[in-house]
This record gives C-alpha cells, sequence and structure tokens, in this order.
C-alpha cells in the first residue's frame, strides 16, 4: 500500500502556481483552490473500493471538496465522491513507483474556512490508518 499525504494552501495560487509558470516561461493562468479534502487515484491501476473506504473515513473529520460547474477538481474528471484520477507513470507522480495494489494521494486544504488546520491533520491520519485497514482486510 502507498499513500501520500499532501496539502494544499492558499500559497499553492498565489506563490507556488506563479513561479511556475514563470520557470516554464508560460503565462500565470489564475486556478482556485479545492475547498475541501479529496483523492487522487491511478487511471491505469484505479482501486474504487479502496479510495472510497478512505474517502468515507476523511469525510468523519472534514468537509469533502466538491465538483466545480465541469465536474471537475482541479481540472481532472471526479470519478467518485472525493476521487480524481491521474496516469501516475506517465506524470512521473511519487506514487508511481511502487507496484503495491492500493495507493492513493490525500489532499487537504487547512486555510480553508470551513475546517481547521487540526481537523486536517486528523484527517490526515484518519486516512492513513483507513488505508492500513483497507489493504490489510484485503490482502
Amino acid at each position: 500500500m502507498y499513500i501520500g499525504l499532501h496539502e494544499t494552501t492558499d500559497s499553492d495560487e498565489t506563490e507556488f502556481r506563479p513561479a511556475l509558470a514563470a520557470r516554464d516561461g508560460r503565462p500565470y493562468v489564475p486556478g482556485g483552490i479545492p475547498d475541501g479534502s479529496y483523492l487522487v487515484d491511478d487511471s491505469e491501476n484505479p482501486q474504487p473500493e479502496f479510495q472510497q473506504a478512505v474517502i468515507t473515513a476523511v469525510e468523519k473529520v472534514t468537509h469533502i471538496a466538491p465538483a466545480d460547474e465541469k465536474g471537475e477538481i482541479i481540472g481532472s474528471t471526479v470519478v467518485a465522491h472525493g476521487v480524481i484520477e491521474y496516469p501516475l507513470k506517465q506524470l512521473g507522480l511519487r506514487a508511481s513507483i511502487t507496484n503495491a495494489p492500493y495507493k492513493t494521494t490525500t489532499e487537504v486544504y487547512p486555510d480553508s474556512p470551513r475546517a481547521t488546520p487540526e481537523q486536517c491533520n486528523t484527517a490526515q491520519a484518519v486516512a492513513v490508518c483507513a488505508a492500513i485497514d483497507y489493504a490489510l482486510a484485503h490482502r
């Protein structure tokens, strides 16, 4: 099992994304930060039941990011409540370095007016426990 614990803060939009665009010689296009937690599954080997187990546990602690008007979170189609998919190997993301059958990356938003940093920390711990529980139960 692999779980990557991430957080998105307001500085992603105000500092990091503009710097990334400048580094890559592209114009900065303002975006938005999803208000809530969500998960990223592997589109090349999706594990929807695993993702559901994790998001259900996290949802007991903090709110889940809703899809935007296009049915997306950060430009990716929402495939289930609070879950998007990326082609992990194609994008060279950390989760692609393992052949673990169960993989997810969490995102929390501690700058949300609807959650506290403590809730986000707890959500991450709950996500880890739910992921381990699921992996152990489905060996």
